[in-house]
């Protein structure tokens, strides 16, 4: 897909086929960089490249760079709107699943008798070791063959990749070995071979090295078929993202009811819901009530009410009553959509480690190459066995692993991109995550963002009498029916939902008058709502003041022109802010609030959530100025907003960070998105960005730790070839498999969730 040309210049993602390790990722960047304008980005997990270019170079001319550095290269797959072919993609990646386990259980068929007769001399018969010649020769030939064709196209582009490194020390070890069985002795009946960890000195033949010959593709093939399963599993809550598409949509219209491609529903159509079915696309209710899942797209633990008039969003599970909606958003404008970009993109970005580690993959082979020649004729040199010298040069070739330092951050950014996915945290890439880490002070907005951002019932205080809370809310509620204020309305929804089972009553003789309230005329009595005049009795007068203290707007209930009851209605705190706030004390981070509310109203919050640092009536210039200061001061700063005037502040802060519930501008200035609209999912994205760093720390770690260990041991004769391939092909694995458990991270025991958002293919399938 191509993004939007932002100053002149546009980004156009490439599919890149046949890298194999960090080597080919730094050929691939390379040669797209020479291409004058052009910088890439390429990711060895998921084999794309993101490619920034001038609008004036082609999309072909990228791939026809592509196929010079020796590899496949492809342009995307159709735009989002357009129907692509069902099952298009799936039998091209089953298929070389499939070829892959064939061809790994051939060679295991044909190397396991070799590696047996090998290394057990009391099982060696007469003439073994020419059975054991017949076996291992299509293992150097046909099981090898990627790794030689691979190595052949390099070499043609002047390159040297992990394939490189293989085919060598598959050629040398088999060459020997043909060698020895013609030449040197070792082929004569009743000939027996030892069998040590490490290389021995010649037992008056030359030694067979067919043991290594197998045991290199076996096992640098059964390593990246593992390898390759669990880079997939990294990618599992991408692919659930796109099974939440709806494939068909039933919509109403002048032909009754119909079923339709999704691709054909337009913005305005009319569609049915069905219990249990998947809301085809975002949408408003325009016909029907009932409950709806969000937990797979958002994250949120409980099902939502909706009613005629509430929003819905394309991929949620209705799980109540049949409903009608109007579609809002079709194909790529829908949530769902960008949900899945966002992953997308953040998939395809780089840590500053990742850029290190792949820069010295980019010597990191040739480097490898001449230490194994080097190594091969110093001890020829020193006058040793010259089988003893071929050891140690195949070994060090195997040993060597580029591979592990390519998949080191890719693997744990796929598992943490669709970990944060499934939990309602979407970020737009490492550097999110990294910035993220460092903060060490937030600003937080309140309306929207720690409170609810609606008007609510805080509290109701009637006095004892003949009318109880029930029912003087019940007459309230009817004559405000009529009213258009927000605190009207607040107190009419109020009312419905505590007498859900019946309806308001009637009211008559309305009239609202400006500045106090309404008032009618409701089961023959006569009912005023409206501020507080005049004095009231201490048990309501009480209230008031709590009311204004908590900076709630007090409403009073008069009935035949008595007070009845104080109704205390305001922006309620978010459940979740509490312990938020809490949490982010606990990791070390400074909250501040920064609101362009009133200064009673964000005290209030401020002292309900323990936050020390208030600025009240700021304007979208104060709060980008107040993100300046901090950050001149010295702090990280992370900014959290939802509204049109968040966004200067979200876009100066060292991180912006969005509700998902906010208005496009905001989450567009921010880098990370809380789709759940949940400000707790905001601890739960420091922690997980601590622990994917921390991950991705350890894989690096390892991949060079691992070289620096097991290339000098090879050097000087301590590692066999057959245990330098098994250890090689174990490396990738253990970096691919420590990353892989991000996707069971959980945020916190506490919170009692096993996650939300898009769950994962096993999680949809429950």
């Amino acid at each position: 897909m191509a993004a939007e040309p932002t100053a002149s210049l546009v980004v156009t993602d490439i599919t890149v086929g046949g890298m194999t390790c960090a080597a080919c990722v730094r050929r691939v960047e390379k040669k797209l960089g020479k291409l004058e304008g052009v910088t890439a980005t390429v990711n060895l997990a998921t084999g794309l490249a993101r490619v920034s270019h001038p609008a004036a170079v082609a999309p072909e001319d990228l791939v026809t760079a592509v196929e010079q550095a020796g590899y496949e290269a492809a342009l995307p797959a159709p735009p989002e709107n357009q129907e692509a072919p069902e099952g298009a993609e799936a039998p091209d990646a089953d298929e070389a699943a499939r070829r892959e386990r064939e061809r790994l259980l051939i060679t295991a068929l044909l190397a396991v008798p070799v590696l047996v007769l090998s290394m057990v001399p009391a099982l060696q018969f007469r003439n073994w070791q020419w059975l054991c010649f017949v076996l291992a020769a299509p293992v150097a030939a046909w099981s090898a063959w990627p790794f030689h064709i691979r190595a052949l196209r390099g070499l043609r582009h002047s390159t040297a990749t992990m394939d490189t490194l293989v085919s060598l020390g598959v050629a040398a070890s088999f060459s020997w070995s043909v060698y020895a069985l013609f030449l040197g002795g070792a082929g004569e009946p009743g000939r027996r071979m030892s069998f040590s960890l490490v290389p021995s000195a010649s037992e008056g033949m030359a030694h067979l090295y067919l043991e290594a010959a197998v045991s290199v593709p076996l096992f640098v093939l059964a390593g990246r078929f593992l390898e390759g399963r669990a880079r997939r599993g990294t990618g599992a809550a991408l692919r659930s993202l796109a099974e939440l598409a709806a494939k068909k949509v039933s919509v109403r219209d002048g032909y009754g009811e119909r079923s339709i491609p999704i691709e054909q529903l337009r913005l305005g159509q009319v569609f049915v819901v069905r219990p249990g079915e998947r809301v085809a696309t975002d949408g408003r209710v325009t016909e029907g009530s009932s409950a709806v899942d969000l937990s797979l797209v958002t994250g949120e633990s409980e099902p939502v009410e909706v009613s005629p008039g509430s929003a819905l969003v394309g991929g949620a599970v209705n799980v109540g009553g049949l409903l009608l909606v109007e579609a809002t958003a079709v194909g790529a404008d829908t949530q769902l959509a960008r949900i899945t970009r966002l992953v997308t993109e953040a998939q395809a970005g780089k840590a500053r480690a990742q850029r290190l580690a792949d820069a010295v993959a980019g010597v990191f082979v040739p480097v490898v190459m001449a230490i194994a020649v080097t190594v091969l004729g110093f001890w020829l040199g020193a006058g040793a066995d010259p089988q003893a010298a071929l050891t140690a040069c195949v070994a060090v070739l195997v040993v060597a692993c580029p591979c592990a330092l390519g998949l080191a951050t890719p693997t744990a950014l796929m598992a943490a991109t669709g970990r944060g996915a499934q939990l309602g945290v979407l970020v737009s890439g490492p550097q999110t995550l990294e910035a993220l880490q460092h903060v060490d002070t937030v600003v937080l907005d309140k309306t929207g963002t720690l409170t609810t951002g609606h008007m609510t019932v805080a509290k109701v205080t009637a006095l004892p009498g003949a009318l109880g809370e029930a029912d003087v809310v019940r007459l309230a509620g009817a004559v405000e029916q009529g009213s258009e204020h927000p605190i009207g309305r607040a107190v009419a929804a109020y009312a419905r939902r505590k007498d859900a089972d019946e309806a308001l009553p009637d009211v008559t003789d309305f009239a609202a008058v400006p500045g106090f309230g309404v008032s009618g005329r409701v089961d023959g009595r006569t009912v005023e709502v409206g501020a507080p005049d005049g004095k009231l009795p201490r048990a309501l007068a009480k209230a008031l003041a709590a009311a204004e203290e908590a900076a709630h707007t007090p409403v009073l209930v008069k009935v035949d022109g008595r007070a009845k009851a104080l109704i205390a209605v305001g922006d309620l705190v978010r459940p979740g802010s509490y312990r938020a706030v809490d949490r982010l004390r606990r990791l070390g981070i400074r909250p501040v609030l920064a609101t362009g509310d009133r200064k009673a109203p964000a005290e209030a919050v401020a002292g309900a959530l323990g936050i020390d640092e208030v600025h009240a009536r700021c304007t979208p210039d104060d709060k980008a100025a107040l993100v300046q200061q901090l950050k001149d001061e010295g702090y990280r700063v992370a900014v959290v907003g939802d509204g049109v005037n968040d966004a200067a502040a979200l876009a100066a802060a060292d991180l912006g960070i969005a509700m998902g519930s906010g208005t496009d501008v905001a989450i567009g200035a921010a880098d990370l998105t809380l789709a759940r609209g949940d400000i707790e999912a905001l601890v739960d994205a420091v922690r997980l960005a601590r622990r994917t760093l921390g991950t991705i720390r350890a894989n690096l770690a390892w991949a060079f730790g691992y070289n620096v260990v097991t290339v000098p041991l090879a050097m000087v004769g301590l590692l066999d070839p057959m245990f330098a391939a098994a250890a090689m092909s174990l490396s990738s694995v253990l970096v691919v498999a420590n990353s892989l458990r991000l996707r069971n991270w959980q945020p916190s025991v506490a919170r009692g969730r096993s996650g939300g958002g898009v769950r994962g293919a096993k999680a949809a399938a429950r």
